[in-house]
């Protein structure tokens, strides 16, 4: 049955309007304005948090030229409820698509009130609840047909029709029932007209009085609606339950997100695959000869015969094709691009056809034994040129010659093209040498949710017969995640964990199901005392920290019991938080930080464009004809999307040339592009046991977006370096380009570096120390996702593109970390090393200055601050001339120590755990662990001391130090009160900065006193 797509507004309520009556109250009523559709809701008498429950559905339709495509909402109060005399403005809001989810991922949302002009007052919110939903339209009964008048007998009165009448005149005589008639407030023009007349008005439920004309019957009776532009939203499988939000969850509904240039998407929230089209500026043009194989006529055959095409070096052979069960055609549709040599190095191509003998078709391109049908040659030179945005050529019939098919035509086209035509990526390459993954491909990882299981409290656990106390827990499982709460000690049957335990879920749900299991903590083991499963789809979502109904669960006997005896009852609250970002990747790697619930996605502040050239130099990973070869390809990751280049076959130095495009939400951000040696077989070669080989590293580059320039093209060679427990070792290099396009205002994009990096709730509510275990289960999780799409991205290349195996203990990173912390504190160093020089009167001219400075900034202490700030903006401006102007950053060997490791130090970074080393060498590396630990047990030692002295100088512990600070503080409050402060800070200064001669080298009393005091480290055993 067709279906159409409506936007639903569900009208919950509103909170703390205003008084606009004139006795302390308001009638309020909301108005909706949506692409020429107009809906009103009723009105809630005196209410100043009226409670609607109405719901309003609007068309879609396609985007217009006249109408926006925002939904407008107007609250008024109603004139004709009080003494008023016009409609009182109470608040607006304008809230644009981008907001717009598809149905089941709702959520209400309280969105404030704004203001009409600057001289309005309004306050309060509104709840509101808006989603795609698809409606069925329902098909027309037939019309009964008008039996045939019988002679000599006149039709009886009240039951034959007219000769010129039929049911849908009768219809359309009756007139339209009468419309309510809906006050416009004061000072505002009825709204415009919709396309279709019967949409203008609304019953006072908000429901239309009638569709719009496109879902109309036509004249031959069969309703044909409108097919809408935007995507289609799929319904739930489920009811989710109704949560309710406010606060912070709504961002502001406006300005909308301006369109990106060579971009094009799809406006559903539900639409998972971006539809981009790039011109293809930022590679080098690659060009092809492409030949496509449409069908064949007239062949003497019925068995199925194939297509051999030579050019050049290139000998391949078709699919066998299929015999059309409406013609006699045979038919193949089969493209295929030769590129490289083969249009300078061969001037024919030929064109055959061959039947096998019998149904079995080799893979070879060998026809030794086939049946010659006959061929077809071109010359290249004369093939026709074709660039986009050109139209496909048509492909037309050809006469075979030279065989056993006199009569017989096959019907191809060829042109020369490049890698942006259309046909190129489902077509067969000559570069991929036939291999079934070596297409490219534009993925999108699952939509990951938080899902948090709040285990509060249980009952009628243990038997009644039972006096011993007893230690329970819950265990709590979803897929591969297992995760148990802290025990709980009982006698009587009742528990208490109150714990929260987190998960990370991806759509779709489907059938997957939360389990929870309550354990008995015994001697010999833990044993299962009863089950429950809850479903994911009738898990209800939120987008911010407000509690949510709980709920009682029974529990059953375990799944190894044949009976289902009542266990008990687990008391829970389960949730999805859609105000977090599900984190896959390190935080300062991060590509993306939007929350998952679509409702908190801010617009777009630009886009980044990639274009991926190639590789040289790589490392042979395989050997072909005697020779070492290597087949590469690319996959780049920004955000749920990644991408993935063709794999181009048996070459040290593949050439890619593909170009991609994202948004950019965040230039606080990074892309990845990783290089990797597919271990694949290709489609022509012959079966055999790969023994699940992995696809083998070669390297990855990592740019920060906020490190490029607005609308400037980066092109640069980057090294691809592999450490390894070996050593580091260089792969090869890869050949990229850049370029970051901004479609934001420039003080809109300037702002988003003064918002929170993370979404709201990660404030509100810190995950704390499990957010690297969920880390670690989301990129398990996209993994397994993009493992099972076709052509796969392994797990491996998913795990080393997320970094999920960097976590581990390295030694190395230790002491390049503390290096990084050196580099951090030695300019503050210098500047201590440039005042004691100050002080020592090394330089005396800049002592003198220096002093100088001092009695300025004493005596006008209100220049400190602006002269402070002038100073830090001309140490900016100065070194402005000497900003580096190398390419984009990279992997720095130097920094990572990576040249400089010993072995071992290697061989425990990449070790596992537990390690698979011999005893002897863990042993070793404990030892020297323990060596490590002395020394920063000694450094916590001494911290601890000095913070203990600083204690101890009012704490009694050495009376005659605490008497002498005490009195000393005494005195020089006393001197502070007497003397101005202006006066003791330049006495103060000069006495520091003193000339060496009135200067001692021992150490100076206060520092000597401060020494002498105790500390807790004698009392420690």
């Amino acid at each position: 049955m067709a279906t159409v797509q409506k936007l639903v507004v569900e009208v919950v309520e509103a909170v703390d309007l205003l008084p606009k009556d004139g006795h302390g109250t308001s009638s309020p009523y909301v108005v909706f304005h949506y692409k020429g559709q107009r809906r009103r809701t009723q009105t809630a008498i005196r209410d100043l948090n009226p409670k609607w429950g109405e719901m309003m559905k609007f068309n879609v339709g396609k985007p217009s030229e006249i109408f926006s495509d925002v939904l407008e909402v107007s609250i008024y109060h109603d004139k004709n409820v009080g003494p008023t005399r016009r409609n009182n403005f109470l608040g607006r809001i304008s809230i644009g698509s981008s907001q717009f989810v598809k149905k089941g991922e709702e959520a209400l949302i309280y969105y404030p009130l704004q203001k009409k002009d600057f001289l309005s007052w309004v306050r309060g919110e509104i709840g509101l609840k808006i989603y795609y939903a698809d409606e069925e339209v329902p098909q027309p009964q037939p019309q009964p047909q008008p039996a045939p008048p019988q002679e000599n007998a006149p039709p009886p009165s009240g039951e034959a029709l007219p000769p010129d009448a039929t049911p849908t005149s009768e219809a359309a005589a009756v007139p339209p029932p009468p419309q309510e008639n809906v006050p416009l407030p004061e000072g505002e023009s009825p709204p415009l007209e919709a396309p279709s007349p019967q949409t203008e008005n609304s019953l006072p439920n908000g429901e239309a009085t009638a569709e719009p004309a496109e879902a109309d019957a036509t004249s031959d009776g069969i309703p044909q609606p409108h097919p809408p532009e935007v995507m289609a939203a799929a319904a739930s499988s489920a009811s989710i339950p109704v949560v309710k939000f406010a606060g912070i969850s709504a961002p502001p509904p406006l300005p909308r997100p301006l369109p990106l240039n060579r971009t094009y998407t799809t406006d559903s929230p539900d639409s998972t695959t971006i539809l981009e089209r790039s011109s293809f500026d930022l590679v080098d043009k690659m060009h092809y000869l492409f030949v496509k194989v449409v069908k064949a006529r007239h062949l003497p055959t019925n068995g199925s015969p194939v297509v051999k095409i030579v050019v050049s070096s290139h000998h391949l052979k078709s699919r066998p094709s299929r015999k059309s069960s409406v013609s006699s055609f045979f038919e193949w549709d089969q493209t295929f691009a030769f590129g490289g040599d083969a249009p300078e190095s061969s001037s024919i191509l030929e064109v055959s056809v061959w039947d096998p003998p019998g149904d079995l078709v080799g893979p070879s391109p060998d026809v030794a034994g086939y049946k010659f049908f006959g061929g077809i040659c071109f010359h290249v030179m004369e093939i026709p040129l074709r660039d986009p945005p050109d139209s496909p050529l048509a492909p037309q019939w050809y006469r075979l010659e030279g065989g056993g098919a006199h009569h017989g035509d096959l019907m191809l086209a060829t042109w020369i093209g490049t890698q942006a035509d259309e046909a190129f990526p489902e077509a067969w390459k000559s570069d991929t040498a036939g291999n079934v993954n070596a297409r490219a491909k534009v993925y999108q990882s699952p939509k990951l949710w938080y899902l948090r299981a709040t285990v509060i409290e249980a009952q009628d656990i243990m038997p009644s017969s039972g006096l011993k106390e007893q230690s329970f827990q819950v265990k709590v499982q979803l897929g591969f995640q297992l995760q148990k709460t802290k025990v709980s000690v009982t006698r009587d049957g009742t528990l208490a964990w109150n714990e929260d335990l987190l998960f990370v879920a991806a759509e779709p749900f489907d059938d997957s199901l939360l389990t929870f299991a309550v354990e008995s903590r015994q001697s010999r083991g833990p044993a299962t005392l009863g089950m429950a499963s809850v479903p994911l789809v009738a898990i209800e979502r939120r987008v911010e920290d407000r509690k949510v109904a709980s709920r009682w669960i029974t529990l059953e006997s375990p799944l190894g019991d044949k009976k289902r005896v009542y266990k008990g009852r687990v008391h829970l609250r389960l949730c999805f938080d859609g105000g977090y970002h599900v984190m896959d990747e390190p935080a300062h790697v991060c590509s993306d930080f939007r929350p998952t619930a679509r409702q908190l996605w801010k617009p777009p502040v630009g886009s980044v464009e990639l274009g991926i050239i190639g590789c040289r130099n790589l490392l042979p990973m395989k050997m072909a004809n005697g020779r070492g070869t290597t087949d590469a390809f690319c996959v780049a990751k920004y955000g749920p999307k990644w991408v993935r280049t063709r794999t181009v076959c048996d070459t040290l130095e593949p050439k890619w040339n593909e170009q991609y495009t994202w948004r950019v939400y965040d230039p606080c951000t990074v892309l990845t592009i990783g290089v990797f040696h597919n271990s694949g077989e290709a489609e022509d070669s012959p079966p055999k046991d790969t023994g699940g080989r992995p696809d083998f590293r070669i390297g990855k580059v990592r740019v920060r977006i906020s490190t490029l320039q607005t609308n400037r093209v980066y092109r640069n060679i980057y090294p691809l370096l592999m450490l390894s427990a070996g050593g580091m070792k260089k792969m090869g290099e890869v050949e990229i380009a850049i370029r970051f396009v901004q479609s934001s205002p420039t003080l809109d994009f300037l702002h988003v570096y003064s918002q929170p990096l993370l979404p709201s709730m990660h404030h509100v509510k810190p995950l704390g120390p499990v957010q690297g275990m969920l880390r670690r289960a989301a990129a398990k999780t996209v993994a397994a996702h993009l493992s099972r799409s076709e052509p796969p991205i392994r797990a491996e290349v998913v795990l080393y593109m997320l970094d999920a195996d960097s976590e581990g203990f390295s030694m190395r990173k230790v002491r390049a970390n503390w290096l990084r912390i050196i580099n951090v504190i030695v300019g503050m160093t210098d500047i201590v090393w440039w005042v004691d020089d100050i002080r020592r009167w090394k330089k005396p001219t800049a002592t003198i200055l220096v002093q100088v400075m001092l009695m300025v900034l004493v005596w006008f202490p209100d220049i400190i601050i602006p002269t402070l700030a002038f100073y830090l903006f001309a140490i900016g401006a100065w070194k402005y001339r000497f900003r580096s102007r190398d390419p984009l950053s990279h992997f720095c060997p130097r920094i990572s120590l990576a040249e400089s490791a010993d072995g071992e130090e290697l061989d425990e970074e990449f070790d596992g755990i537990p390690s698979a080393r011999p005893p002897d060498v863990v042993q070793a590396r404990y030892d020297k662990m323990r060596s490590l630990g002395v020394r920063l047990q000694t450094v916590l030692g001494d911290m601890a001391a000095q913070g203990e002295r600083v204690q101890a100088l009012v704490t009694w512990r050495d009376p005659r130090a605490t008497g002498i600070f005490i009195w000393l503080c005494f005195v020089v409050a006393l001197i502070l009160y007497i003397m101005p402060m202006k006066v003791v800070a330049v006495a103060s200064g000069f006495y520091y900065f003193r000339h060496p001669i009135f200067r001692d080298r021992m150490p100076s009393s206060a520092l000597n006193f401060f020494r002498r005091l105790p500390s807790l480290a004698d009392r420690m055993m």
